[in-house]
Protein backbone atom coordinates (compact mmCIF):
# COMPACT_ATOMS: atom_id res chain seq x y z
CA UNK A 1 0.00 0.00 0.00
CA UNK A 2 1.48 3.59 -0.84
CA UNK A 3 2.14 5.74 2.17
CA UNK A 4 -0.24 8.38 2.52
CA UNK A 5 0.37 12.25 2.24
CA UNK A 6 2.15 13.03 5.32
CA UNK A 7 0.79 15.98 7.28
CA UNK A 8 2.94 16.41 10.52
CA UNK A 9 -0.21 18.94 12.15
CA UNK A 10 -2.92 16.16 11.91
CA UNK A 11 -0.50 13.84 13.04
CA UNK A 12 0.68 16.21 16.11
CA UNK A 13 -3.36 16.29 17.04
CA UNK A 14 -4.13 12.41 16.47
CA UNK A 15 -1.22 11.47 18.83
CA UNK A 16 -2.17 14.16 21.51
CA UNK A 17 -5.54 13.49 21.71
CA UNK A 18 -4.53 10.23 22.96
CA UNK A 19 -2.42 11.42 25.16
CA UNK A 20 -5.17 13.41 26.20
CA UNK A 21 -7.48 11.20 26.80
CA UNK A 22 -4.69 9.27 28.55
CA UNK A 23 -4.37 11.85 30.91
CA UNK A 24 -7.89 11.71 31.35
CA UNK A 25 -8.23 8.25 32.01
CA UNK A 26 -5.66 8.74 34.85
CA UNK A 27 -7.29 11.48 36.62
CA UNK A 28 -10.82 9.63 36.23
CA UNK A 29 -9.20 6.67 38.01
CA UNK A 30 -7.54 8.95 41.13
CA UNK A 31 -11.21 10.84 40.99
CA UNK A 32 -13.00 7.49 41.46
CA UNK A 33 -11.32 5.97 44.04
CA UNK A 34 -10.99 9.06 46.13
CA UNK A 35 -14.90 9.59 46.18
CA UNK A 36 -15.12 5.92 47.08
CA UNK A 37 -12.35 5.94 50.17
CA UNK A 38 -14.32 9.50 50.88
CA UNK A 39 -18.00 7.70 51.59
CA UNK A 40 -16.50 4.78 52.75
CA UNK A 41 -14.65 6.16 55.36
CA UNK A 42 -17.97 7.93 56.50
CA UNK A 43 -20.00 5.14 56.47
CA UNK A 44 -17.31 2.27 57.69
CA UNK A 45 -13.70 4.03 58.02
CA UNK A 46 -12.36 0.76 59.91
CA UNK A 47 -12.28 -0.24 56.47
CA UNK A 48 -9.93 1.77 55.21
CA UNK A 49 -7.52 -0.12 57.86
CA UNK A 50 -7.40 -3.08 56.36
CA UNK A 51 -4.55 -3.75 53.59
CA UNK A 52 -6.63 -6.29 51.50
CA UNK A 53 -9.85 -3.99 51.89
CA UNK A 54 -8.18 -1.02 51.04
CA UNK A 55 -6.90 -2.53 47.83
CA UNK A 56 -10.30 -3.96 46.42
CA UNK A 57 -11.58 -0.24 47.26
CA UNK A 58 -8.71 1.45 45.36
CA UNK A 59 -8.75 -1.35 42.70
CA UNK A 60 -12.25 -2.52 42.14
CA UNK A 61 -13.94 1.10 41.42
CA UNK A 62 -10.84 1.50 38.37
CA UNK A 63 -12.01 -1.94 36.71
CA UNK A 64 -15.53 -1.41 37.41
CA UNK A 65 -16.07 2.35 36.30
CA UNK A 66 -12.85 3.85 35.49
CA UNK A 67 -11.28 1.51 33.12
CA UNK A 68 -14.50 0.82 31.12
CA UNK A 69 -15.21 3.99 30.33
CA UNK A 70 -11.58 4.71 28.82
CA UNK A 71 -12.52 2.20 26.65
CA UNK A 72 -15.47 3.67 25.61
CA UNK A 73 -13.92 6.77 25.12
CA UNK A 74 -11.38 5.31 23.19
CA UNK A 75 -13.13 3.16 20.99
CA UNK A 76 -15.84 5.83 20.22
CA UNK A 77 -14.10 9.22 20.01
CA UNK A 78 -10.44 8.07 17.97
CA UNK A 79 -10.41 6.09 14.75
CA UNK A 80 -8.29 3.07 14.77
CA UNK A 81 -6.74 0.67 12.15
CA UNK A 82 -7.93 -3.29 12.09
CA UNK A 83 -4.61 -5.22 12.14
CA UNK A 84 -4.63 -8.62 10.13
CA UNK A 85 -4.85 -11.67 12.42
CA UNK A 86 -2.39 -14.50 12.51
CA UNK A 87 -2.02 -17.41 15.00
CA UNK A 88 0.77 -18.15 16.67
CA UNK A 89 1.79 -21.77 16.88
CA UNK A 90 2.15 -23.58 20.71
CA UNK A 91 6.20 -23.12 20.04
CA UNK A 92 6.06 -19.82 19.00
CA UNK A 93 3.79 -19.11 21.95
CA UNK A 94 6.40 -20.49 24.46
CA UNK A 95 9.25 -18.89 22.74
CA UNK A 96 7.18 -15.66 23.18
CA UNK A 97 6.42 -16.55 26.83
CA UNK A 98 10.24 -17.02 27.86
CA UNK A 99 11.60 -14.05 25.54
CA UNK A 100 9.22 -12.18 27.66
CA UNK A 101 9.79 -13.46 30.98
CA UNK A 102 13.89 -13.23 30.85
CA UNK A 103 13.10 -9.28 30.02
CA UNK A 104 10.83 -9.10 32.63
CA UNK A 105 13.34 -10.56 35.21
CA UNK A 106 16.61 -8.63 33.66
CA UNK A 107 14.50 -5.18 33.52
CA UNK A 108 13.19 -6.11 36.85
CA UNK A 109 16.60 -5.98 38.33
CA UNK A 110 18.17 -2.99 36.27
CA UNK A 111 15.27 -1.30 37.84
CA UNK A 112 16.14 -2.70 41.21
CA UNK A 113 19.55 -1.21 41.11
CA UNK A 114 18.50 2.45 40.12
CA UNK A 115 16.27 2.40 43.11
CA UNK A 116 19.05 1.64 45.12
CA UNK A 117 21.49 4.22 43.77
CA UNK A 118 19.01 6.67 44.27
CA UNK A 119 18.09 4.89 48.02
CA UNK A 120 21.96 5.48 48.88
CA UNK A 121 22.33 9.19 47.22
CA UNK A 122 19.29 10.37 49.47
CA UNK A 123 20.42 7.93 52.56
CA UNK A 124 16.95 6.18 52.78
CA UNK A 125 15.46 3.27 51.39
CA UNK A 126 13.01 3.67 48.13
CA UNK A 127 9.61 1.97 48.59
CA UNK A 128 8.55 -1.18 46.18
CA UNK A 129 4.70 -0.08 46.49
CA UNK A 130 3.93 -3.50 43.84
CA UNK A 131 6.52 -6.08 46.06
CA UNK A 132 4.74 -4.40 49.46
CA UNK A 133 1.17 -4.64 48.06
CA UNK A 134 1.47 -8.47 47.32
CA UNK A 135 3.52 -9.27 50.32
CA UNK A 136 0.85 -8.04 52.17
CA UNK A 137 -2.34 -8.90 50.52
CA UNK A 138 -4.04 -12.08 50.97
CA UNK A 139 -3.16 -13.98 47.73
CA UNK A 140 -6.63 -14.74 46.58
CA UNK A 141 -7.07 -10.79 46.19
CA UNK A 142 -3.62 -10.82 44.41
CA UNK A 143 -4.24 -13.14 42.02
CA UNK A 144 -7.94 -11.88 40.90
CA UNK A 145 -6.35 -8.30 40.29
CA UNK A 146 -3.50 -8.84 39.05
CA UNK A 147 -3.67 -12.49 37.67
CA UNK A 148 -7.26 -11.37 36.10
CA UNK A 149 -8.19 -8.18 36.18
CA UNK A 150 -5.15 -6.52 35.44
CA UNK A 151 -3.84 -8.30 32.48
CA UNK A 152 -7.54 -7.97 30.90
CA UNK A 153 -8.07 -4.60 31.37
CA UNK A 154 -4.38 -3.30 30.99
CA UNK A 155 -3.77 -5.37 27.81
CA UNK A 156 -7.04 -3.86 25.74
CA UNK A 157 -6.09 -0.55 26.54
CA UNK A 158 -2.81 -0.19 26.37
CA UNK A 159 -2.16 -2.47 23.55
CA UNK A 160 -5.36 -3.17 21.86
CA UNK A 161 -7.17 0.57 21.63
CA UNK A 162 -4.07 2.35 21.83
CA UNK A 163 -1.97 0.14 19.15
CA UNK A 164 -5.33 -0.07 16.81
CA UNK A 165 -5.21 3.79 17.06
CA UNK A 166 -1.48 4.34 16.22
CA UNK A 167 -0.22 1.64 13.99
CA UNK A 168 -1.18 3.01 10.49
CA UNK A 169 2.08 5.54 11.73
CA UNK A 170 4.58 2.50 11.88
CA UNK A 171 4.48 -0.74 13.99
CA UNK A 172 7.49 0.56 15.85
CA UNK A 173 6.16 3.60 16.69
CA UNK A 174 2.67 2.38 17.51
CA UNK A 175 5.04 -0.74 19.66
CA UNK A 176 7.54 1.74 21.13
CA UNK A 177 3.98 4.17 22.42
CA UNK A 178 2.64 1.78 23.58
CA UNK A 179 5.10 0.38 25.70
CA UNK A 180 6.01 4.20 27.23
CA UNK A 181 2.86 4.92 28.13
CA UNK A 182 2.22 1.47 29.55
CA UNK A 183 5.20 1.92 31.68
CA UNK A 184 4.75 5.63 32.93
CA UNK A 185 1.02 4.50 34.13
CA UNK A 186 2.59 2.40 36.83
CA UNK A 187 3.76 5.87 38.60
CA UNK A 188 6.65 4.12 39.94
CA UNK A 189 10.80 3.38 38.47
CA UNK A 190 10.41 0.07 39.99
CA UNK A 191 7.51 -1.22 37.61
CA UNK A 192 8.55 1.18 34.87
CA UNK A 193 11.56 -0.72 33.79
CA UNK A 194 9.90 -3.71 33.34
CA UNK A 195 6.03 -2.72 32.16
CA UNK A 196 8.08 -0.98 29.63
CA UNK A 197 10.09 -3.65 27.99
CA UNK A 198 6.94 -6.04 28.39
CA UNK A 199 4.87 -3.48 27.39
CA UNK A 200 7.44 -3.46 24.18
CA UNK A 201 7.30 -7.22 23.90
CA UNK A 202 3.28 -7.49 24.11
CA UNK A 203 3.11 -5.01 21.77
CA UNK A 204 5.34 -6.59 18.87
CA UNK A 205 2.99 -10.08 19.84
CA UNK A 206 -0.28 -7.94 19.26
CA UNK A 207 0.86 -5.89 16.16
CA UNK A 208 2.20 -9.20 14.39
CA UNK A 209 -0.60 -11.34 15.21
CA UNK A 210 -3.62 -8.43 16.13
CA UNK A 211 -4.90 -11.27 18.64
CA UNK A 212 -5.27 -9.59 21.97
CA UNK A 213 -6.05 -13.13 23.52
CA UNK A 214 -1.93 -13.64 23.36
CA UNK A 215 -1.10 -10.40 25.32
CA UNK A 216 -3.25 -11.43 27.86
CA UNK A 217 -2.07 -14.76 28.44
CA UNK A 218 0.84 -13.64 28.68
CA UNK A 219 0.44 -10.95 30.84
CA UNK A 220 -0.84 -13.25 33.20
CA UNK A 221 1.33 -15.62 33.20
CA UNK A 222 3.96 -13.49 33.80
CA UNK A 223 1.85 -11.87 36.75
CA UNK A 224 1.16 -15.19 38.30
CA UNK A 225 4.46 -15.93 38.57
CA UNK A 226 5.48 -12.80 40.12
CA UNK A 227 2.35 -11.98 42.48
CA UNK A 228 1.10 -15.30 43.10
CA UNK A 229 3.52 -18.34 42.98
CA UNK A 230 6.33 -15.98 43.85
CA UNK A 231 5.07 -14.78 46.95
CA UNK A 232 3.11 -18.05 48.02
CA UNK A 233 6.49 -19.51 48.14
CA UNK A 234 8.24 -17.13 49.93
CA UNK A 235 5.39 -17.68 52.38
CA UNK A 236 6.56 -21.25 52.88
CA UNK A 237 9.78 -20.43 52.80
CA UNK A 238 8.94 -18.53 55.98
CA UNK A 239 11.12 -15.27 54.94
CA UNK A 240 11.20 -13.20 57.86
CA UNK A 241 12.85 -16.00 59.99
CA UNK A 242 15.17 -16.92 57.42
CA UNK A 243 16.22 -12.87 57.50
CA UNK A 244 16.43 -13.12 61.50
CA UNK A 245 18.34 -16.46 61.14
CA UNK A 246 20.86 -15.58 58.19
CA UNK A 247 22.84 -13.47 60.48
CA UNK A 248 24.05 -16.07 63.30
CA UNK A 249 25.64 -19.58 62.11
CA UNK A 250 23.61 -21.53 64.77
CA UNK A 251 20.63 -20.14 64.00
CA UNK A 252 20.62 -20.34 60.17
CA UNK A 253 21.90 -24.49 60.40
CA UNK A 254 18.63 -24.78 62.97
CA UNK A 255 16.46 -23.03 60.31
CA UNK A 256 18.11 -25.10 57.31
CA UNK A 257 16.90 -28.25 58.64
CA UNK A 258 13.62 -26.80 59.99
CA UNK A 259 12.55 -25.60 56.49
CA UNK A 260 14.43 -28.20 54.38
CA UNK A 261 11.49 -29.24 52.14
CA UNK A 262 10.97 -25.34 51.36
CA UNK A 263 13.99 -24.47 50.80
CA UNK A 264 14.41 -27.18 48.22
CA UNK A 265 10.99 -26.21 46.65
CA UNK A 266 12.48 -22.12 47.16
CA UNK A 267 16.13 -23.15 45.03
CA UNK A 268 14.13 -25.21 42.12
CA UNK A 269 11.79 -22.18 41.85
CA UNK A 270 15.34 -20.20 41.51
CA UNK A 271 16.65 -22.59 38.96
CA UNK A 272 13.03 -22.62 36.56
CA UNK A 273 13.45 -18.55 37.00
CA UNK A 274 17.53 -18.48 35.83
CA UNK A 275 17.19 -20.85 33.32
CA UNK A 276 14.22 -19.26 31.93
CA UNK A 277 15.62 -15.97 32.23
CA UNK A 278 19.06 -17.63 30.39
CA UNK A 279 17.24 -19.27 27.63
CA UNK A 280 15.07 -15.72 26.87
CA UNK A 281 18.56 -14.15 26.20
CA UNK A 282 19.73 -16.64 23.59
CA UNK A 283 16.21 -16.97 22.42
CA UNK A 284 16.00 -13.49 21.42
CA UNK A 285 20.01 -13.26 20.61
CA UNK A 286 19.09 -16.34 18.00
CA UNK A 287 15.98 -14.65 16.48
CA UNK A 288 16.85 -10.89 16.62
CA UNK A 289 17.16 -11.06 12.91
CA UNK A 290 13.08 -11.70 12.38
CA UNK A 291 12.23 -8.67 14.72
CA UNK A 292 10.61 -6.65 11.45
CA UNK A 293 8.35 -4.22 10.96
CA UNK A 294 6.18 -3.72 8.09
CA UNK A 295 5.79 -0.50 6.08
CA UNK A 296 3.81 2.25 7.40
CA UNK A 297 0.13 3.20 5.99
CA UNK A 298 1.14 6.95 7.38
CA UNK A 299 5.13 7.37 6.76
CA UNK A 300 6.03 10.11 9.39
CA UNK A 301 9.66 11.51 7.75
CA UNK A 302 12.92 10.73 9.81
CA UNK A 303 13.49 14.35 12.00
CA UNK A 304 9.77 14.44 12.67
CA UNK A 305 9.31 11.55 14.53
CA UNK A 306 9.98 12.52 17.78
CA UNK A 307 8.37 15.64 17.56
CA UNK A 308 4.98 14.43 16.22
CA UNK A 309 4.58 11.72 18.33
CA UNK A 310 6.07 13.22 21.67
CA UNK A 311 5.87 17.00 21.44
CA UNK A 312 2.33 17.71 21.64
CA UNK A 313 0.23 18.94 24.26
CA UNK A 314 -1.74 15.83 25.00
CA UNK A 315 1.44 13.69 25.13
CA UNK A 316 3.44 16.31 26.79
CA UNK A 317 0.90 16.26 29.38
CA UNK A 318 0.38 12.96 29.80
CA UNK A 319 4.27 11.72 30.43
CA UNK A 320 4.85 14.92 32.84
CA UNK A 321 2.70 14.07 34.99
CA UNK A 322 4.03 10.64 35.57
CA UNK A 323 7.71 11.88 35.44
CA UNK A 324 6.63 13.56 38.41
CA UNK A 325 4.90 11.09 40.12
CA UNK A 326 7.92 8.83 39.65
CA UNK A 327 10.38 11.31 40.95
CA UNK A 328 8.29 12.38 43.84
CA UNK A 329 7.76 8.64 44.23
CA UNK A 330 12.02 8.20 44.05
CA UNK A 331 12.80 10.89 46.51
CA UNK A 332 9.89 11.95 49.19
Amino acid sequence: MDNQIFSQREAKKHFSKLGLYFLLGTFLIIITQVIVVFFVQIIRPSTTYDTNQSLLLAMIPTYAISMPLMIYVLHRFVPKKTIEKRSLTGGQFLMAFVICFSAMYLSNILGNLITQVVGMMKQSSVSNPILEIATSTNLWINFFLMVICAPIYEELIFRKLLIDRTVRYGEGISILLSGLIFGLFHGNLNQFSYAFVLGVLFGYVYVKTGMIRYTILLHMIINFIGSVLGILILNLLDYDALLAASTDYAAMTSYATSHLPQLMVYLFYLFIVFALAITGIILFAINIKKFTFSPQEISIPKGKRFSTVFLNLGMILYSGYWIVSILIQLFQ
